[in-house]
């Protein structure tokens, strides 16, 4: 959608259909029919992201995507925190608030992007005067999710990214349960969640100034093994020690290795003209084991607690081969457009002006 409206129309349309929706489901009574919505509504209000990853990276220079994307994962933290006081506090004066107020918010956002995002950003074909070599441009290729699924080490990559989400979904999915086996109130998984918070709030941008000089491909692969290496962690005996111990080792792959995994090199993977359908394949692969994770963890910790956690450790390092095989070393030919100059035309809606990125 991103690729063919454009990032700016795509933004805009999909976040106020999300907020025409939403309200729907308080005046809706059948049980399918608000099941729909929801869904759709969740759908729309996602549709979002490859759209604003997509233009953000062709905006901004390659070797900033890490330390820029870091900087729109600490706004995302930032308002994760501060929504839930929020909306108990909405919920304080009526139920009904809750929804009108999410609307009301994602309608303020939609009249923000309209008004200040340029309304086209492409990328375009260089100049003939700037290939002395005569060399030529490669024709862009068709716009399609084929040519996604044709790109194998992409393919390896969502692997990677589909494991690793099913993975992290874990510290939300089960860990309540392991608490609780403990004999630990729920207050102290808010600790160890509150832990997660603090540390990705304050430290992922000073973090993120050193690894943006590391090969992205070395970013990935320590994110995911740490991850999978921090859960594991939880299967240890030693109580509460075990808990905050693994809880700062996750924490630290999320911080080194999550605005590459999620952000930058999926805007980086995919030539130009097809970034959209590389950031939605990311998305989409993502949101899949979201949605997975949670059932398979609560099913195996039922059947073999705290081996859930070892299995964490494996299936980690079977993400982090993935990673290794998916992700294209710096300087590899092929998909990766970040090795090929690109000219990206933004046109504000008044005059247009030529970006160029790359080498």
């Amino acid at each position: 959608m991103s690729d063919n409206l454009g990032p700016r129309l795509t933004i805009v349309s999909t976040l106020l259909g999300a907020a025409v929706l939403l309200p729907c489901v308080l005046y809706l009574d059948d049980y399918w029919a608000i099941l729909l919505v929801i869904a759709v509504s969740g759908a729309a209000s996602m549709a979002y992201q490859p759209a604003s990853t997509s233009m953000i990276s062709l905006l901004t220079p390659t070797e900033r995507h890490v330390m820029i994307f870091a900087m729109g994962r600490l706004a995302i933290n930032l308002g994760t925190t501060a929504s839930p006081l929020l909306g108990a506090a909405l919920v304080t004066i009526s139920w009904n608030f809750l929804f009108w107020g999410e609307a009301l918010a994602v309608v303020i956002f939609s009249a923000v992007a309209a008004t200040t995002l340029p309304h086209r950003v492409r990328p375009e074909t260089a100049d003939p005067a700037d290939d002395p070599a005569g060399r030529g441009a490669a024709p862009a290729p068709k716009a399609s999710y084929l040519t996604v699924l044709a790109d194998r080490r992409y393919l390896m990559f969502l692997l990677a990214m589909f494991v690793s989400s099913v993975i992290y979904i874990q510290h939300i999915a089960t860990l309540p349960l392991t608490v609780k086996h403990l004999g630990m109130g729920i207050e102290v998984y808010a600790v160890m969640i509150a832990i997660n918070g603090v540390l990705v709030i304050v430290c992922e941008l000073l973090v993120a100034k050193v690894v943006q000089r590391w090969p992205i491909r070395i970013a990935v692969i320590t994110g995911v093994l740490l991850t999978g290496i921090g859960m594991s962690l939880y299967a240890l005996p030693w109580g509460l020690a075990a808990l905050v111990i693994a809880t700062l080792v996750w924490s630290l792959g999320e911080i080194i290795g999550y605005p590459s995994l999620f952000f930058a090199y999926p805007a980086q993977a995919g030539p130009p003209a097809l970034r959209g359908r590389y950031l939605g394949a990311s998305n989409a692969l993502y949101g899949l084991g979201s949605a997975v994770g949670p059932f398979v963890g609560v099913m195996i910790w039922n059947r073999f607690g705290d081996g859930l956690w070892l299995g964490c450790g494996v299936v980690g390092l079977i993400a982090g081969a993935a990673a290794w095989g998916g992700v294209r070393p710096a300087g590899a030919t092929g998909g990766d457009s970040s090795a090929e100059q690109a000219v990206v035309t933004v046109d504000s809606g008044t005059a247009d002006a030529e970006v160029r990125t790359g080498s």
